[in-house]
């Protein structure tokens, strides 16, 4: 039995970074995961300006772009009548990556290591351990190892095994919207483009990676799950066809791998209790259409970093949610694939051309700008303008 400040289960996006953070203040850290590294995992890959800057700040993105994944210094949204086009970025922070989880995972965690972490993969946690007053107090992992901690964070995603232990409730819960699909290809350049294409019941993005390889990814709605899950190339092949300029340049490309799909639950759980929090998509989980999801564990796990060091777990939820709230609404909002609503056809009409105020819609669409600053009247009328 062994005793520490701070037990995380899960060593991905979220995890990783927290024990990093934790360890280099001087926490005692423990940091499990029952998968070992490097190993992959289902994602949506795009890392925003706001998690670029996060890397940054920890001293890691070099050695992210060392990888060779290639910079991302554009975004375009095609609504089918109008494309909006412009630069996700700021002057400080102005590209985003798409970096493979299989090396982005592994950077995260060795750089826990070097914080002072102690590491132990292919760990299975079994159970979290409570005293008396029903305070977590450790966890027993499946080889009958015990630990204990003042407090025990659950980085493990949204199947949770701390969320459930703690029965953390739900709040602001909906049902998958969405399911999407993503594949590898070659010869699909995209110069350093984010490519989103939005249509009515439909909505797909393209993005380089790592190994000169482009990921194509796509959805529909969740309730027509069973209709199209035995012909995926055939649904992409007619998605696309409503984009024949597109649709041309994907034909000249090469399928590396297969098709991997997967649908989202929508929720935030309260994310803290006696002993123990939640970070990343065990404390909060939104549809992967806006592809938000790498950057919010990294600015969770600042969050919930700072949260215990000034022993402020209420805080934490309270700034947590006030973050993402508003990009919650929001990828509800597009995740309902419904044609845009009259207001925003005449907001992407009003803009499309005009390079200062596309860059303002695209930086809504990364992140580094609030929907409710965004929408809010008063830089609406300035847009209009």
């Amino acid at each position: 039995m062994t005793t520490y400040d701070v037990i995380v289960v899960g060593a991905r996006v979220a995890g990783s970074p927290l024990a990093a953070l934790l360890a280099g203040r001087g926490y005692r850290t423990l940091l499990v995961d029952r998968d070992t590294f490097p190993s992959d995992t289902v994602s949506t890959h795009v890392l925003h300006p706001p998690g670029v800057a996060a890397l940054r700040r920890w001293g890691v993105l070099d050695q992210v772009v060392a990888t060779g994944v290639p910079p991302i210094g554009r975004y375009t949204t095609d609504f089918g009548p109008v494309t909006v086009a412009g630069a996700p970025g700021t002057p400080d922070n102005p590209y985003a990556y798409a970096p493979r989880r299989i090396l982005l995972d592994k950077i995260l965690l060795d750089a826990a290591a070097a914080a002072g972490a102690e590491i132990r993969e292919g760990y299975t946690v079994e159970e979290l351990l409570f005293d008396d007053d029903g305070r977590v107090t450790g966890i027993r992992g499946l080889d009958g190892t015990v630990a204990h901690a003042r407090i025990v964070v659950g980085a493990d995603g949204r199947n949770s095994v701390v969320a459930k232990a703690v029965n953390a409730p739900a709040y602001e819960d909906r049902p998958p919207l969405t399911v999407g699909y993503y594949a590898y290809f070659s010869n699909l350049p995209t110069d350093g483009t984010f490519e989103a294409y939005s249509r009515p019941g439909r909505g797909w993005a393209v993005c380089p990676t790592n190994d000169d390889l482009t990921m194509v990814i796509g959805g529909w709605p969740h309730a027509e799950l069973a209709e199209h899950r035995n012909d995926i190339d055939g649904t992409f092949a007619a998605m696309f066809a409503s984009a024949p300029v597109w649709a041309d340049r994907f034909r000249d490309a090469k399928q590396e791998t297969r098709w991997v799909g997967a649908s989202v639950h929508n929720y935030f759980r309260v994310p803290h209790g006696p002993g123990w929090a939640l970070v990343g998509d065990a404390g909060y989980s939104r549809d992967y259409i806006t592809a938000q999801g790498i950057t919010d564990a990294f600015l969770d796990a600042e969050l919930l970093a700072d949260a215990i060091a000034d022993d402020d777990l209420p805080g934490y939820q309270a700034r947590r949610d006030a973050r993402a709230m508003p990009f919650y609404q929001m990828t509800l909002g597009i995740a309902s694939l419904q044609p845009p609503d009259e207001q925003m056809v005449q907001l992407v009409t009003a803009i499309a051309g005009d390079p200062a105020k596309m860059d303002a819609f695209i930086r809504l669409n990364s992140g580094v700008t609030s929907p409710a600053e965004f929408f809010a009247p008063e830089n609406l009328g300035r847009l209009f303008a």
